[in-house]
């Protein structure tokens, strides 16, 4: 049987293994081993810089193309009501009431008719500017960032914007989606392989020392993977150990975005798949908190387990988000009490994303994790900032609830967020009845407000 040898295959398979090692060469040079250092050629905010001009490019020509075309550009929000400023619910129905009676404000306080006018004024306002659902929405993008998934309302305005898009797709999906999955794999892989490898080892100094090591470089390639450019502000103010790291929640990643510039001890539920492989490996080196899904909803069991590793001065930080959901980075909504409870020391974090160059938040009910993290390896980038606030600690005389929305203020006054008291769980679920009981008590002790029992 004669063999024939076809130098054309050679050739083929030599040009790909040449491919294959220039590429993984320039993976380890470029991004492994500055991310196991912990330092930065400026690559990244120089890319940053440059997509920048190109969208206030883009963005001009959008205008003027519509304003040639008598297109009417679309603005979000724009029909929303404007925002009054708060008043109690007192000072209204006192309004109301003094534009349409004459009688003595001040005599002794009674139902009226014109009393149902607030309530309805404010059902109506609550259904045309939803503060709490539009939350669970992506934010809208008022200029066009080349991604078409950012505004559909953009429709075909020049060639030259439309050969700009195409060069874009090409770019993210042919050049930047390949590197970042590989990145992440690698940073996956490596955090699995040595966090097990590193719990091998007797606890002590060392142990510790070579699982933050561990830890930081892993979390430093999945943060490139993402080509995240991170903004991290007053340093000093950094959860330390024997102490509990709070930050409002938009996206899966923000675990990788404080992770990649500090250890942290996480909270979570023990899962299966892939998943459970990553949390079995990381306890091995550090002492992470996970529960079993029988035991996530025993609150003292759970508060025990964050006491116990709380007073343990020696052990990292715990990293909580307290709002129990993500929120689209635009407010902050109701932090759940249990961390608040414990005693504990509180680090409070807050993280502003820019939506300009892709949106970080998760929206779990309209996409899997896969589907999630496919759409955010697709974007430009991820560009954020991260503020370490003061330290803050349980005053005397308040409880829980207090201190809670205490540091949510905080957090949402550094973020510029909008500091909301709505819970999050209102995503899935319905209104408590504590909400509308609150109503009616503050309307009670208006028509009774030397409140007295009817009958002894």
């Amino acid at each position: 049987m004669e063999l024939f040898f076809n130098p054309f295959d050679n050739l083929l398979c030599i040009l790909l293994g040449i491919s294959f090692t220039v590429w993984f060469t320039l993976l380890l040079v470029f991004i492994i081993v500055p991310a196991i250092f912990g330092v930065s050629f400026g690559i990244r905010r120089l890319y940053m810089k440059t997509l920048l001009k190109i969208f206030e490019w883009a963005t001009l020509r959008i205008e003027r193309g519509a304003k040639e075309k008598n297109h009417l550009l679309y603005k979000p929000y724009s029909n929303a009501i404007i925002a009054k400023e708060p008043t109690s619910l007192e000072e209204e129905i006192k309004e109301i009431r003094r534009s349409g009676s004459n009688r003595d404000l001040d005599s002794a306080p009674e139902f009226e008719m014109s009393d149902i006018f607030y309530f309805a004024r404010r059902g109506v306002e609550s259904i045309m500017d939803d503060e709490v659902t539009k939350r669970f929405s992506a934010e809208e993008l008022e200029s066009w960032n080349l991604l078409t998934r950012s505004n559909y309302n953009f429709h075909y305005i020049s060639l030259r914007l439309t050969v700009l898009w195409g060069l874009g797709l090409l770019i993210r999906y042919g050049f930047l989606l390949p590197l970042r999955v590989t990145l992440a794999f690698t940073g996956v892989g490596l955090l699995v392989f040595l966090t097990s490898l590193v719990g091998l080892l007797p606890n002590g100094r060392m142990k510790n020392f070579l699982s933050e090591k561990v830890h930081l470089m892993c979390y430093r390639i999945c943060v490139r993977a993402l080509t995240a450019i991170i903004t991290y502000h007053d340093s000093e103010n950094k959860p330390k150990n024997g102490g509990i790291c709070v930050a409002n929640h938009t996206s899966p990643i923000d675990v990788i975005i404080l992770a990649s510039d500090g250890c942290y001890a996480m909270v979570g539920q023990i899962h299966g798949g892939l998943m459970g492989v990553i949390q079995r490996s990381m306890v091995k080196a550090c002492p992470h908190i996970w529960f079993e899904r029988s035991e996530v909803k025993d609150r003292h069991l759970v508060a025990k387990r964050l006491s116990d590793h709380v007073e343990d001065k020696s052990k990292l930080p715990i990293l909580i988000f307290p709002e129990g959901t993500c929120i689209n980075n635009t407010s902050v909504m109701m932090f759940k009490k249990g961390s608040f409870e414990i005693g504990a020391t509180v680090y409070p974090v807050a993280i502003k994303y820019d939506p300009r160059f892709g949106d970080a938040f998760w929206n779990s009910s309209k996409f899997g994790m896969v589907n999630y993290l496919l759409r955010m390896m697709s974007s430009w980038a991820i560009v954020c900032s991260v503020w370490y606030l003061p330290p803050m600690s349980r005053e005397e005389g308040e409880d829980a609830v207090q201190f809670a929305n205490r540091v949510k203020a905080a957090i949402a006054r550094q973020g510029g967020l909008v500091d909301l008291l709505w819970d999050g769980g209102l995503k899935r679920g319905k209104v408590k009845d504590t909400f509308k009981e609150e109503q009616q008590k503050l309307y009670s002790k208006m028509l009774r407000p030397t409140w007295a029992p009817l009958t002894k």
